[in-house]
């Protein structure tokens, strides 16, 4: 016996409706369809349900009893209907995010988390702090927060922009008064620099800018290191120049511990990127906490 649940919810909806064609109507079908439906459910039963009339129909005692059950059918999928329309309309369930370490330097994620867990109290955020590019498919993250100049192309992500981070050079006003102030990118040469290591584990070089002109070197330094945080403090205790964020840089430079150097020159400008799997359905968690977190870069 094949009995497809469609079609004896499709029966409940009838006998509710009080003819055919009310049932088509709220269904969205033509009557024509729901008559054939209807028909074909009978022959799959062996025994009719409705007894009908050009006019009218009158339910048999064998349809009293198979409407218990498509009445209870139909219940469930109203329920699970309206479970889907609430998981829409309230962001909840599991959100699995990955972020670079150095993002905790870059916002304060801290208050940002206490915010959006009062504002979206039944989502439960999972958050991974690691430096590596982690696979968002295999490893089943919904999102991952990576800040590059340019992403690397993959049909399988979404990468929507969330922020541009302007970049330059800074040192403690200690260096600078032992070493003297650079004028020109030429000048660096003589001077001592922090370098941050990559994920690859190579050091960065320097790539200067201002307007049409452009420098591009590397200074020697005693440390080298993969951290943000760790770089700004060595540069603010005068171990050398550093390449920072301006939004980073801004409380040291603030308490008077860090000093932009070569202000018209820029180093390469960064974009905080919110990646997503390109082929699963976005959930509202995701959507709120990537809409949430732009507003928190922005501010």
């Amino acid at each position: 016996m094949d009995i497809a649940a469609d079609d004896l919810i499709l029966f409940a909806r009838v006998v509710d409706a009080g003819s055919f064609s009310q049932a088509a109507e709220r269904c969205g079908l033509p009557k024509s369809t729901v008559s054939r439906r209807i028909s074909a459910l009978e022959r799959s039963l062996g025994e009719r349900l409705l007894t009908r009339t050009t006019r009218q129909f009158a339910i048999t005692e064998f349809g009293e009893g198979m409407l218990e059950h498509a009445r209870r059918l139909l219940e469930e999928a109203e329920a699970a209907s309206a479970l889907a329309q609430h998981r829409q309309a309230t962001p909840q369930g599991t959100l699995r995010v990955s972020l670079p370490p150095d993002f905790l330097q870059e916002m304060e994620l801290v208050p940002f988390l206490l915010a959006f867990a009062t504002r979206y109290p039944e989502v439960r955020v999972e958050m991974d702090l690691s430096p590596r590019r982690v696979d968002l498919i295999a490893e089943r993250f919904d999102l991952a927060i990576r800040v590059a100049a340019r992403l690397p192309d993959d049909a399988t992500l979404v990468a929507r922009r969330l922020i541009e981070m302007r970049h330059g050079l800074y040192a403690s006003p200690a260096y600078l008064a032992r070493f003297g102030r650079p004028l020109a990118p030429a000048d660096l040469a003589s001077h001592t620099g922090l370098k941050l290591i990559t994920s690859s584990g190579e050091a960065q070089a320097w790539q200067l800018s201002r307007g049409d002109e452009h420098w591009v070197g590397a200074l020697t330094g005693p440390i080298a290191v993969n951290s943000v945080g760790l770089q700004r403090e060595l540069a603010a205790h005068g171990l050398g120049l550093v390449g920072l964020s301006e939004r980073y840089a801004a409380a040291f430079v603030q308490k008077g511990l860090l000093e932009r150097v070569l202000p018209d020159w820029c180093l390469p400008t960064m974009t905080v990127w919110a990646v997503t799997p390109g082929r699963r359905l976005q959930a509202t968690r995701v959507s709120a906490f990537i809409d949430m977190l732009r507003e928190a870069l922005e501010a």
